[in-house]
């Protein structure tokens, strides 16, 4: 087997591998925390909220710390490019998505002041400890906001998702599941972000492009798939209003306590993430794009129909054709 087949194959399986892990961490979590009366809202503020999020975590967390920085920020800038132009723009096609649910307007500005900060906290080309830590501090502020809106109303799309946990399905019912989910999870987890770098950088060698690219393109997509996959769920059974705000939530979770716990993970033991010059020549403008077209788009008010969707996928087209065009023309 072909070194580029067997690198893909790594970074395929341990994609697989991951997401497996997260899910069945998050059940096995939320089941145990039912069993002892934690009331749904606080799993979901919590055990939902950050175990959903595990996997880009752990991923970003281990290619820094393995000394590939580009695939750890490109797992979190890749996510969020891919998060709007792909899991809402497919869905868009199919069917309307709505933008006008009590509360997304409020978090696409957190989404977008999130990005404009973790840009700004990269421009010197270096994610420090004391900058890991901002990023980290803010998604605890932001985690109490949602229990403050959810005290207030439930209508909000993210604390409506979060505090959905009663009505998810495939919980493990038996102590005995319980500990397996759990295990399996833990297990799961840094396995597969184990075999996601050393594919990953093994790749981007073997192509002969930045490790960076490879994080904003293969691992992004792959690790939303599952978002993408609900989505359209959601769009074929005409349901798709609440997407928007699930996407803007992930998306806020993917800088903050991603780029956060990475950032002091790295800076305690790795010196730092170190941020690469190529970033900035392309994917940290679209990373801003995209979520400046959400917020414009929530506060017009208006519908994602079937041409803004197939506008969103053109346009994340493009920007795999410029990533490859400035990597390997």
């Amino acid at each position: 087997m072909s070194a580029i087949l067997l690198d893909a194959l790594l970074l395929g399986v341990g994609i697989i591998i991951i997401l497996f892990g997260g899910d069945y961490l998050v059940r096995g979590a939320a089941s145990l925390a039912r069993k002892t009366g934690v009331p749904a809202l606080l799993i979901g503020l919590t055990v939902v909220a950050f175990g959903t999020s595990a996997p880009e975590m752990v991923v970003s967390v281990f290619a820094a710390l393995a000394g590939s920085p580009g695939l750890a920020v490109g797992n979190i800038v890749g996510s969020n490019i891919a998060n709007i132009f792909l899991v809402l723009g497919i869905p868009a096609v199919i069917a309307a998505i709505g933008t006008t649910a009590k509360g997304v307007r409020t978090n696409a500005l957190i989404a977008l002041a999130a990005s404009l900060l973790f840009i700004g906290l990269s421009w010197d080309r270096h994610l420090s400890y004391a900058e890991g830590g901002i990023l980290a501090s803010l998604i605890v502020v932001y985690v109490i906001y949602l229990a403050i809106v959810a005290m207030r109303r439930r209508d909000d799309p993210v604390v409506a998702e979060l505090a959905s946990v009663d009505e998810m399905e495939g919980l493990p019912k038996t102590n005995l599941g319980v500990a397996f989910s759990l295990i399996a999870g833990l297990i799961a987890l840094p396995i597969g972000a184990n075999l996601i770098v050393e594919g990953g950088s093994g790749l981007a060698v073997t192509v002969g492009v930045p490790e960076a690219v490879v994080g904003l393109t293969l691992l992004a997509i792959g690790t939303s798939l599952p978002e993408l996959a609900t989505t359209l769920v959601a769009a074929l059974r005409r349901q798709a209003d609440m997407a928007i705000g699930n996407v803007i939530g992930s998306n806020i979770f993917n800088v903050l306590a991603v780029g956060g716990i990475t950032g002091l993970a790295a800076g305690a033991f790795a010196g730092g993430v170190e941020v690469d010059e190529t970033f900035f020549v392309l994917d940290f403008w679209m990373f801003m794009a995209s979520a400046v077209f959400v917020t414009l788009l929530v506060m017009s008010r208006q519908k994602m129909g079937r041409v803004t969707g197939l506008t969103l996928l053109i346009a994340y087209i493009a920007y795999l054709g410029a990533l490859a065009w400035i990597n390997l023309g």
